[in-house]
């Protein structure tokens, strides 16, 4: 796993998460709604701590790692949460008017956007986390090598 991986895909991520901050719909069906007043704050933090990541990559492959864990822990409990363990009439109403993927009156599915952003949030903390892993490993493999060479 390289650099560029989890760059693409955060990347991704903000770009799609920045739709939260101006709204879009297509067609006169919601995507998703301005949220910026909301949600403006999460943007803010991952936006920093993905430039964060790309300039001083040391501190801030975890620092994002662990914002990626924490905002897919929100997701989770702000929308599947109802969908596994009951319906929410309050959220069923309030994404009433977006996309939806699957559409149903009785069951809190999330719609398109936050599905698509809660794969993109785990797209990229797979990728960050597999990029931290590589990366001490390869560090123990450089470390075991020239251990090994200074004895020789």
């Amino acid at each position: 796993m390289n650099k560029k991986i989890c760059f693409v895909s955060n990347l991704c991520l903000l770009l799609w998460f920045f739709l939260d901050m101006v709204g879009m719909s297509i067609y006169d069906n919601i995507l998703v709604t301005r949220s910026y007043s909301d949600d403006g704050i999460f943007f803010l933090i991952f936006l920093i701590l993905f430039v964060w990541f790309i300039f001083k990559e040391k501190i801030g492959k975890y620092l994002l790692a662990s914002w990626l864990v924490m905002w897919f822990l929100t997701q989770f409990l702000s929308h599947w949460y109802f969908t596994i363990f009951g319906p929410s009439e309050e959220k069923i109403n309030y994404f009433a008017d977006t996309i939806k993927l699957i559409p149903s009156s009785n069951t809190y599915i999330p719609d398109l956007y936050h599905i698509i952003l809660h794969i993109l949030i785990l797209v990229s903390l797979i990728n960050i986390v597999i990029y931290c892993i590589s990366l001490r490993k390869l560090k123990v493999v450089n470390n075991t090598y020239y251990k090994h060479d200074d004895k020789n």
